[in-house]
């Protein structure tokens, strides 16, 4: 098959349309008085819920938002593996296609979609990477294959086939059998968002959805501060 198919219309079966797909969610309101002052402190507290939810899978899962510094966006689903007083941190290739947009323009938004429990949370803040240190403490905690896997691939680069991924993989297997360390790729690493905007999503009937959001902004002393926002639906 060509790399390059003719430019026709697909063919899409009508009953399949999304226009009429929808669902009513049935659940409590969220209130200012329900939010904890801090909203890593709230975020602690529905991904704990999240978590302990069987429905939800992968509760750590997040859509990753980037752009370029033409501001086209890109985006896509990666796993949270940190999050304290911070932000939120997770770990990727320095050289895929977020690296370089993060490289060029250090801001992103995170959305993790509960949908079972009609929750979101949408976070918008500046992106750093986390040192050498943190990085290599959380590689050592990855399943061998997964150290491998951190060598293997060349994220977001074009490759031949997937043979040539799986021989890539055989090799550095070899080189480094079960047991043995595997150090850490020197364009492989973490990164940190540190907070601007922190949105706490509660779907109800009617689309009449609870939407608070925490801000940070600078006190008139200078110091920082949280303040709550509710947004329209």
């Amino acid at each position: 098959m060509d790399a390059v198919t003719d430019a026709l219309d697909p063919a899409l079966d009508p009953a399949y349309d999304p226009a009429p797909m929808r669902e009513q969610y049935h659940t409590s309101e969220l209130t200012e008085r329900d939010l904890a002052a801090h909203p890593m402190e709230q975020f602690a507290l529905w991904f704990k819920e999240a978590a302990g939810h069987g429905a939800i899978h992968e509760p750590n899962a997040m859509v990753v938002a980037t752009a370029s510094p033409k501001g086209r966006p890109s985006a896509r689903t990666v796993l949270l593996k940190h999050f304290d007083a911070r932000g939120f941190v997770f770990y990727t290739n320095y050289d895929s296609r977020k690296g370089t947009e993060l490289a060029a323009n250090p801001h992103a938004s995170l959305l993790f979609p509960w949908h079972p429990i009609a929750r979101q949370v949408v976070v918008t803040g500046r992106v750093t990477r986390v040192g050498r240190d943190e990085t290599a403490a959380y590689f050592r905690t990855r399943p061998h294959g997964s150290r491998l896997g951190a060598w293997a691939s060349t994220q977001s680069a074009p490759i031949g086939s997937r043979a040539e991924l799986l021989a890539r993989y055989e090799e550095l297997a070899a080189r480094y059998p079960e047991g043995t360390d595997v150090p850490v790729p020197p364009h492989w690493g973490g990164y940190l968002v540190a907070p601007d905007t922190v949105e706490f999503w509660q779907g109800h009937e009617n689309r009449l959805h609870d939407r608070l959001r925490y801000v940070h902004e600078a006190d008139g002393d200078g110091t920082a501060g949280w303040r709550v926002e509710r947004l329209a639906p």
